[in-house]
């Protein structure tokens, strides 16, 4: 029994071994095929026209050229839709992260009658496809006279990311612990000032997480701006790149250098804000 036990308490060890070693390989496993596109599109973006699309795929170009980012670039208005992008989507995104932080603090604070009501027909939203969404839309930007224009497209994105922000914010701030929120009450701060100084400081993770989702929703966003907007002049970059490769389908070296220099912007966001990312996200999923 005595020169058994070592063996028995090895087993163990040997099989947690075994399992962390298929963990990694499996993440790893992951994390190529997540990376493997998008390594492949900087490759391409690199290689001239004659290099690309080639058999096997070759992900270190054997004739680098920076030809095509000086192409992208300078091509007719890409700075134009750039600046577009950039103002839908951080106006949008402002927006919608002050308006739904406000919800969330109604939603964890207050106390009146069809709250839960309000907030599930609000959670409702989540469930319908927004390619179903896509002719209601029209219409009523239709009617309020926002067709092809960047004021419609900032309306429609904010009211089209209000449900999941509130729903992060809002399982966050009711995990925030009342008493500070009546030590306030009791010193006669009113609900602006316990929003603005003991709510908001005290989501920053939450509302890094809702700043990183808005963002990229806005600045990817294309079937929206496809059916709200006809004037070239106020297209966005998705729209852009999209009818660029329409108009050079076979130069894909172009089309991804545009890609990626369209995805520049998405990449700083999130190093600013990534260090809020995970714990932003745990607390959102918190039952409010």
């Amino acid at each position: 029994m005595t020169a058994l036990a070592p063996r028995l308490r090895a087993r163990p060890r040997a099989a947690a071994g075994a399992a962390t070693t298929f963990r990694y390989v499996v993440l790893i496993a992951g994390a190529i095929v997540m990376v493997t596109p998008f390594a492949y599109m900087v490759a391409t973006s690199f290689q001239g026209q004659a290099y690309v699309l080639t058999l096997p795929p070759q992900f270190i170009p054997s004739h680098p050229t920076t030809a095509n980012y000086t192409t992208a670039l300078g091509a007719q208005n890409f700075a134009l839709y750039f600046l577009n992008s950039a103002i839908v989507t951080i106006i949008s995104t402002a927006l919608s992260v002050l308006l739904s932080s406000m919800m969330a603090f109604a939603f964890a604070r207050f106390r009146f009658r069809g709250r839960e009501v309000i907030f599930r027909i609000l959670l409702a939203g989540l469930t319908i496809p927004a390619v179903m969404l896509l002719i209601p839309q029209y219409i009523l930007a239709r009617d309020l006279h926002l067709l092809d224009s960047l004021t419609g497209l900032i309306f429609f994105y904010v009211a089209g990311s209000l449900s999941l922000n509130t729903f992060l914010l809002r399982g966050f701030l009711a995990s925030v612990p009342a008493e500070l929120d009546q030590a306030m009450q009791v010193d006669g701060a009113t609900a602006w000032t316990r929003y603005w100084r003991l709510a908001l400081p005290l989501a920053k993770p939450a509302i890094a997480t809702a700043t990183i989702f808005t963002f990229l929703n806005g600045w990817d966003e294309y079937p929206i701006a496809l059916t709200l907007i006809n004037n070239p002049d106020h297209s966005t970059l998705p729209l852009a790149i999209a009818n660029y490769q329409g108009q050079n389908a076979t130069q894909w070296g172009l089309v991804f250098a545009a890609s990626l220099i369209a995805v520049i912007p998405v990449i700083i966001v999130f190093l600013v804000f990534q260090r809020y990312f995970v714990q932003g996200l745990t607390a959102g999923a918190v039952k409010g």
